[in-house]
């Protein structure tokens, strides 16, 4: 397969800063070859999928992971514009999120989100996590190639 030979893309959006670090440093830890991106918040998250400005030669991601709760354009409306639009709406997407909220759950996957989680609380439960999530999406089941999708 074709994926072997390049690293698959992850692209995380979360606007707290210590997130994004502790998922660049669990990635790290569980020695996941992927190539990890970071967006801070909904906004930046469509700019980077639709190539505007810093993010026009950024490669398309293999899975995006999604915080709800962001400033400028949160979660759920990032969500509803990749799933609304038919270049983005096969992208895999994992919201990540604080929230206990039924209601964010339902939403979620009316949407068409790939799974709703619950952000984890300590390093070691994020560790699992980034495990889990590498192993169902990049060694258990087949991702459509991006590339080809164009």
């Amino acid at each position: 397969m074709s994926r072997d030979t390049k690293p698959f893309t992850v692209l995380m959006a979360d606007d707290d800063e210590d997130d994004r670090l502790l998922a660049r440093d669990a990635f790290q830890e569980c020695q996941v070859d992927v190539d990890l991106r970071f967006v801070e918040d909904g906004q930046e998250l469509l700019d980077y999928l639709h190539g505007h400005g810093p993010w026009a030669n950024a490669p398309k991601p293999s899975l995006i992971l999604l915080d709800l709760n962001m400033p400028r354009k949160d979660g759920r409306e990032a969500l509803a514009a990749i799933k609304g639009n038919p270049a983005l709406r096969r992208i895999p997407v994992v919201v990540i999120s604080t929230s206990k909220a039924e209601e964010d759950v339902l939403r979620s996957y009316d949407l068409g989100v790939s799974s709703f989680v619950s952000k984890p609380v300590t390093y070691e439960s994020l560790l699992e996590l980034v495990r889990t999530l590498t192993h169902y999406w990049f060694h258990t089941v087949r991702l459509p190639d991006h590339a080809a999708a164009k």
